[in-house]
């Protein structure tokens, strides 16, 4: 027993000798190989918090080619009229030795005056004759100007009647302008002029344009497992050296999109989308002083003498017509539309139905898929018809809120309605990269035929860009538009224009109305003749007499869905009418 006692013992020996020779020859790996797990897991852990750093926005060179001829080289005939379409909009610039500016001698609403001139017959004016206004602007310090250029605004309108029409301004380039209105209905109606930016001001809003497209921001989140960064992003992205750009430009439009590439991960890693912010600084303090609400922003010119006049029926010596249907003469001002009893009544051949119980629309609806494309103005649409429309009921797709995508069904009554954002720019919260679609890349997925409808409204995310950025995405989506329209002619095709919006120093950077003024005449012109329908908003927010929004008040919004719904249900005997740019 004690021999085999002895003979373990040296077996266990043995082992505990073994153990402790194989434990000292490796223990430098084993520190190696801590040494080496903490320093990639400190450099990890470096990577992740410089991800969380804040964005820092590389120098931007000014440099106005480079923004405005990105992407596909457009052909002579694109070129041709994108010339014609900017010497169109061409506004007419201060003198040269204007460019130092002082407050004093800018435009000033409250020393500028404008006055009703007389008919050939007096001062009596009937429905259907035109109605003229002579603006004479001066200075801070009470003198006339003597050049053009300021944005000016003109209404008529009888608040006790609902009613109002939008005033025609013609610039004579002197310090006067014109203000011409159709008169339209009978009664007292009021001339209002506003001075929306003096001509000093749109030049430094036509500067920034130009040169500054990155006064809004972008941003995309790039993730990769635990580890993600966030980098600066844009469709006028100048590269260098030091900041690489990784490229989105579009596969079938070309259109350009950039973000700066994340310092450890790939391109390919991107997740969303979204807004970085604005550029604050962007204007000295003698160029702000043109910007102050109250004093030269959306401000009323006051009257030389009377801002009323008393308009009669119709002369007996013209045929008298209804007044919904009254046309101003061919040779005068052909608004698109006015108000009367708040109820938008359109001009030029369309009549608008009044779709005021959800089971008309429903009905107008029947079978119908309802496409909508574009900004937060056609998703306001979309909100007031599920609203509306009890039967219509939104289905959950888990979109982030106020971005989409988002869809409704009426199973009883066929109907299936969807919104869609346009692709960038778009100054949304966050849009997964996934959701980022080019419009004309959806109407080329479009079936289409007398079941569908298409309504886009794409103007107020391309303010800070120069024009020629817009002509390029009109581009695409009027070819897609022309493809879709051949292999099926009978989709109907509704486009909302741009409307008028608040305005104070800050908005009139980034979205003045004159911005969109620029895009809106842009957009009439390219899909002038085509077989598609305007909303127009622009009319329709300037006529009436609640204050200008982004986001029009409900009695506009309903004004709108039933233009779009009269045209999708015409009144029977009464065909589509095609576009009719009304100026």
């Amino acid at each position: 027993m004690c021999r085999n006692l002895s003979k373990y013992a040296l077996i266990f020996l043995f082992l505990a000798l073994s153990g402790l020779i194989f434990l000292l020859r490796n223990i430098q790996t084993v520190e190696n190989w801590n040494c080496h797990t903490i320093s990639a897991l400190n450099q990890l852990q470096n990577r992740i918090q410089s991800s969380f750093n804040p964005v820092n926005l590389p120098t931007f060179y000014h440099n106005r080619t480079f923004c405005a001829h990105l992407g596909q080289k457009p052909s002579p005939e694109d070129e041709l009229e994108e010339r014609y379409l900017l010497d169109s909009i061409a506004w007419p610039e201060p003198p040269p030795h204007s460019a130092q500016i002082i407050l004093r001698q800018t435009s000033d609403p409250v020393h500028s005056l404008f006055a009703i001139l007389p008919t050939e017959g007096g001062r009596e004016w009937h429905v259907g004759d035109q109605l003229e206004v002579l603006v004479q602007m001066h200075d801070f310090q009470g003198r006339p100007k003597h050049y053009g250029g300021d944005f000016l605004l003109a209404r008529l309108h009888t608040p006790e009647l609902g009613a109002g029409v939008a005033g025609k301004v013609v610039d004579h380039r002197n310090g006067f302008y014109s203000a011409l209105f159709p008169l339209l209905w009978e009664g007292s109606a009021q001339v209002e002029v506003t001075l929306v930016h003096s001509s000093e001001a749109v030049a430094v809003l036509q500067r920034l344009r130009e040169e500054r497209p990155d006064r809004v921001f972008f941003k995309s989140l790039f993730r990769l497992g635990f580890l993600s960064e966030t980098t600066v992003c844009n469709m006028c992205l100048p590269p260098d050296q030091h900041h690489p750009l990784c490229n989105y430009t579009d596969l079938y439009t070309g259109e350009p999109w950039y973000c700066y590439k994340p310092k450890v991960l790939s391109c390919d890693t991107r997740i969303n989308h979204a807004k970085g912010g604005y550029l604050k600084h962007l204007i000295t303090n003698k160029e702000a002083l043109l910007f102050q609400s109250g004093v030269n922003i959306k401000v009323h010119i006051h009257a030389s003498g009377a801002d009323r006049i008393n308009v009669l029926p119709p002369r007996k010596d013209k045929v008298e017509v209804e007044s919904s249907s009254n046309k101003p003469e061919p040779n005068k001002l052909a608004p698109s539309g006015y108000y009367y009893e708040d109820s938008w009544r359109p001009l030029g051949g369309v009549t608008m139905r009044q779709f005021n119980e959800s089971s008309a629309i429903a009905q107008c609806l029947k079978n119908k898929v309802i496409n909508m494309y574009g900004d937060s103005t056609v998703r306001q649409w979309f909100e007031h018809l599920i609203a509306f429309v009890p039967e219509l009921k939104e289905f959950n797709l888990h979109s982030p809120k106020n971005v989409g995508p988002f869809m409704a069904v009426d199973s009883t009554h066929n109907i299936l309605l969807r919104y869609r954002c346009h692709g960038p720019p778009i100054r949304f919260s966050t849009v997964m990269s996934s959701e980022l679609r080019y419009i004309s890349n959806e109407l080329d997925g479009l079936p289409g035929g007398p079941n569908t409808v298409v309504v886009l409204s794409i103007w107020a995310h391309f303010s800070t860009f120069p024009v020629e950025v817009y002509i390029r995405r009109l581009r695409h989506i009027r070819r897609a538009l022309l493809r879709l329209l051949d292999r099926a002619p009978g989709t109907i095709v509704v486009i909302r224009s741009a409307n008028l919006q608040a305005l104070d120093q800050e908005v009139s950077l980034y979205n003045s109305d004159w911005y969109s003024l620029q895009l809106d005449e842009v957009l009439r012109a390219m899909f002038k003749g085509l077989n598609v329908l305007l909303v127009d908003a622009w009319q329709m927010s300037s006529a009436h007499h609640l204050p200008h929004a982004l986001h029009p008040p409900p009695v506009i919004v309903k004004n709108m869905i039933d233009m779009l719904l009269s045209y999708v249900c015409p009144e029977k005997k009464k065909g589509r009418q095609p576009w009719r740019n009304h100026n």
